[in-house]
């Protein structure tokens, strides 16, 4: 099969749009492609999902295993015929700036995948060479096969790159993209899922696919990213023997769709049941439910509308109140306090099972990787258990931090976070699941023993 790393110099050189123009224009020529993005990102999988009608999915070697890594792979791509693994920042951007770990550099050595590498051309000649250079010496190890260069001035200004990267680097370059040659990416938060549900950007990934398919050498692509197929006797995704079933309602539309795939699945194959419902539209927590799920996502950008919705608002406090096992993330947890507060200072009130309320703001209030140790008297994860994860939002919660839900721990700060009360855990972390299958395990007996 083909399978590869398209990773790029830095952030902001192209990487989401040569992704989603070459899944689409492979699939025109009738392929079967699957999606992966490097890191916590939510944003690029949902245009991923959104080309090649499968979900796209997050591999990470910080949150992750290097096996759990291989074996979401395989699974993914095993009836694909080509997989596009993007890359996050620059190629070699991870945890630590002495290492590769949480890099797009880590998983092409993890996956072994080759490598197409996406520099920025603009101002530069032979220039350029010397920058390919530097990323295929800095790890000997890194397996780039091609080159894809952004910004070009003109025909003329590819073939001086082309001709100075191989001579220099011996690896092709398999094509290129002038200034300004493609459409402006659609909004890449606000209104993104109610776009791609109404088709609104099909036309945008056509034209793009159109656009990188005159300059982009797709044959030669096929033809150097060959890859061996993963193998993989068994995972932690496998079903688990003689599971016990649980459901698990699952707040999904607009306002909340920041969930990473794998733990869905991990969820149904530990025997829950997964009901989706969407508070956006009114709808109530389905009645089976056992348990409660609510992700990410932009609740602020649709305030006005979550806020008058009272079926599903006194829904979900009545399951809460009920003792259903409740996870909270990020979106969720904004969700579940007095009020949001947006940048208009308009004031829009939500469910007030968290005391406090959330301000949004113009400034980033957090970004990077957690690892998170519980504390006693979370279900979800105890005060002996750790996992990984990822905070990133511009939002601010003004309350009391009378009853934190897990110590989180960061680059530079390490802290109590979140709001446990009884069977509730909620803040701003979001967790990854195959950190650590257990708080799967813990959330359903959880689910079962609330019966």
């Amino acid at each position: 099969m083909n399978r590869f790393v398209l990773a790029g110099t830095g952030s902001g050189v192209g990487k989401t749009t040569f992704t989603i123009g070459i899944m689409r224009a492979l699939m025109k020529r009738g392929l079967t492609v699957q999606g992966f993005k490097c890191g916590p990102d939510y944003i690029d999988p949902t245009y991923h999902t959104a080309v090649t009608k499968r979900p796209s999915r997050n591999i990470d070697s910080y949150m992750m295993a290097h096996d759990i890594i291989r074996a979401i792979v395989a699974r993914a791509s095993q009836d694909t015929d080509v997989a596009i693994i993007e890359g996050v920042m620059g190629f070699y951007d991870g945890k630590s700036p002495l290492s590769n770990e949480g890099s797009a550099a880590h998983i092409s050595e993890i996956t072994k995948s080759p490598v197409i590498l996406i520099v920025n051309a603009a101002s530069m000649a032979r220039s350029v060479a010397a920058i390919v250079k530097g990323f295929q010496l800095l790890d000997e190890s890194s397996n780039i096969v091609g080159v894809i260069a952004n910004q070009l001035g003109s025909k003329n200004h590819f073939n001086i790159v082309k001709t100075a990267i191989e001579e220099e680097c011996g690896i092709p370059v398999i094509g290129y993209l002038l200034k300004d040659a493609v459409p402006t990416m659609p909004s890449r938060h606000l209104g993104l899922v109610p776009a791609i549900e109404r088709g609104d950007l099909n036309s945008y990934f056509d034209s793009l696919a159109t656009v990188i398919e005159e300059t982009v050498n797709i044959d030669q692509l096929i033809e150097i990213t060959k890859a061996q197929p993963i193998e993989v006797s068994s995972s932690i995704f496998d079903a688990q023997p003689d599971r016990p079933v649980a459901h698990i309602a699952v707040a999904k539309d607009a306002a909340f769709n920041f969930y990473y795939e794998e733990n869905l699945e991990l969820l149904r194959a530990h025997g829950a049941i997964l009901h989706f419902f969407s508070p956006l539209q009114n709808e109530e927590v389905p009645k089976e439910a056992q348990g409660l799920y609510i992700g990410g996502g932009f609740p602020e950008e649709f305030a006005e509308q979550l806020a008058i919705n009272e079926k599903a608002k006194e829904s979900i406090r009545n399951a809460i109140n009920r003792g259903l096992p409740t996870l909270a993330e990020c979106g969720g947890f904004m969700y579940l306090t007095e009020e949001i507060i947006d940048r208009q200072e308009r004031v829009f009130p939500m469910l007030g099972v968290i005391p406090g309320r959330v301000l949004m703001q113009d400034k980033r209030a957090a970004l990077g990787y957690r690892e998170i140790t519980g504390v006693a008297g979370n279900f979800l994860i105890n005060e002996v258990t750790q996992a990984k994860g990822h905070e990133f939002h511009y939002s601010k919660y003004v309350g009391e931090h009378t009853s934190p839900a897990y110590f989180s721990k960061g680059r530079f700060r390490e802290q109590q976070e979140g709001y446990l009360h009884n069977n509730l855990v909620a803040g701003f972390t979001q967790f990854h699941f195959a950190s650590n299958s257990k708080l799967v395990e813990n959330w359903l007996k959880a689910c079962l023993e609330g019966e």
